[in-house]
């Protein structure tokens, strides 16, 4: 038998080898890449083209950056005061807030106009409530007789200056004045024991503004020195911030707080006493209008110091996390490229900061929407 003409075998050949190629691409289950991807699974391609790459870049197209809003800003180098972080809440200035308190024990009866609640406008003065006084039984039965006595003794005096003045020019004018002197004294004793009886005490205002607490009822019995009713000025409230450092207060040189854009804070006081291990600052602050705080409520001031520090200046929505929790800001190094850049930032207010390493003056930094590229996966 003839063996078959070499051009037809090599023809055959290469024919056996284009069947057996999709064979040896095919890999075996639970196979792995060199980056850790299954290769037994097809990868659908992203149809946005948004992808992370191995090397921990993302790829945006600019269909994408469109949509996700994406702003980029080649920040120069500039100065900047170093902030620090202090927890603080707000408290009543002492000069435009106070207490109504109860001289003695009694009952509650509404004011003019009732009761008062927490919000309610008040003037300095106003009378917002009374308590009626009481006093026990052996005591007020002691007053009732006393009251009695004075009022049997006021009657004789007055009949006896009747008699004393029906006879006068006979009787002497001093015995006339002394009379009635006597029955005069003896009526103011009687009304000054008989308003003791029903005596009861106004609360007043201290001062105007809004009342933040009213902890008062219709009948209510009520001890002396209670606190029942708080009046604060909203337009004069103080931030107090505490640190552990004795010497910060000497370095501030103005502050803001997070959360009331538009505020500013005058350190006014620093503590030279611990109060649980901390110094109180005393902060005044100028509040834009429509700016709405309480009493007790806590807040984070931003306190500027004296020093300043190189760096660049950024929005703080430009600082992100890595998945490993470190603090990145995104660098666009292509047109549709994005890598991330481990930085080192400090908070100048609540809307921006300060990164003093890892950038550079020609970096084009993502200002806006970089919370987006870091979720791309």
């Amino acid at each position: 038998m003839k063996s078959p003409p070499i051009s037809l075998a090599i023809h055959l050949s290469l024919a056996l080898a284009a069947s057996l190629v999709p064979l040896a691409v095919q890999s075996s289950p639970g196979a792995h890449g060199p980056n850790g991807e299954h290769l037994d699974q097809s990868s659908a391609p992203n149809a946005a083209g948004l992808a992370r790459l191995p090397d921990g870049s993302v790829n945006v197209p600019k269909l994408a950056q469109r949509r996700m809003g994406l702003r980029t800003l080649i920040a120069p180098e500039g100065t900047a005061a170093s902030t620090v972080q202090l927890p603080g809440r707000v408290i009543a200035d002492p000069n435009a807030s106070g207490q109504i308190q109860s001289s003695h024990g009694g009952r509650i009866e509404a004011g003019p106009k009732g009761l008062p609640v927490a919000g309610q406008m008040v003037r300095q003065g106003e009378v917002l409530a009374w308590v009626r006084h009481h006093a026990d039984p052996f005591a007020s039965a002691a007053q009732q007789s006393q009251r009695a006595e004075l009022r049997a003794a006021r009657e004789l005096a007055e009949q006896r200056v009747r008699r004393l003045e029906s006879l006068e020019g006979t009787v002497p004018r001093k015995e006339i004045e002394a009379a009635r002197i006597e029955a005069q004294s003896l009526g103011e004793r009687e009304r000054a024991i008989g308003a003791s009886l029903d005596a009861r005490e106004p609360l007043r205002a201290p001062v105007s503004g809004v009342i933040a607490r009213a902890d008062v009822k219709l009948g209510q019995i009520v001890e002396s020195r209670e606190v029942l009713i708080e009046v604060v000025d909203p337009a004069r409230m103080l931030i107090e911030a505490t640190t552990p450092d004795a010497a910060l207060g000497g370095r501030i040189a103005g502050a803001t707080l997070a959360g009331v854009d538009g505020a500013k804070l005058k350190l006014i006081g620093a503590a030279r006493a611990l109060r649980d291990g901390v110094l109180p600052l005393t902060f005044r602050m100028e509040a834009p209008a429509g700016a709405v705080l309480a009493i007790g409520q806590p807040v984070l001031v931003y306190a500027s110091m004296k020093t300043r520090l190189k760096g660049i200046v950024l929005p703080a929505e430009a600082i992100v996390r890595s998945p490993s929790n470190e603090t990145v800001v995104w660098i666009k190094s292509g047109a549709e490229r994005y890598v991330p850049q481990p930085v080192q930032a400090q908070p100048i207010d609540a809307h921006t900061v300060l990164v003093t390493r890892g950038l550079g003056a020609d970096n084009r930094v993502v200002v806006k929407g970089a919370s987006l590229v870091a979720q791309v996966r």
